[in-house]
């Protein structure tokens, strides 16, 4: 299935663009596409996943809503879905 991927900050630096289109597996998880990017990007390696769980203060939103609350990492996806990563935000 084709899913669309958004990226932000520091993230689409590591990624070098903003937008990217990703064919995954029928009954991929959120999880299971993050961690794929981990292991594709040499600048997203350890900066997605925390044990096993979406890093703290990090923003994962599938279809501008935060996976956090649905089921996480294990938040089902469907076929033109799209996922957008913000990294942490700091400031003052």
């Amino acid at each position: 299935m084709e899913l669309d991927l958004r990226f932000f900050a520091t993230f689409r630096e590591a990624v070098g663009q903003k937008d990217l289109s990703r064919t995954v597996e029928d009954g991929a998880t959120v999880g299971d596409v993050l961690a794929a990017l981990e292991a594709e990007y040499e600048g997203l390696e350890g900066e997605l996943l925390q044990d096993g769980a979406i890093r703290p203060q990090l923003s994962v939103l599938k279809n501008g809503r935060d996976v956090v609350h649905m089921a996480g990492v294990d938040t089902d996806l469907e076929e033109g879905d799209r996922l957008s990563v913000f990294p942490p935000v700091a400031g003052g």
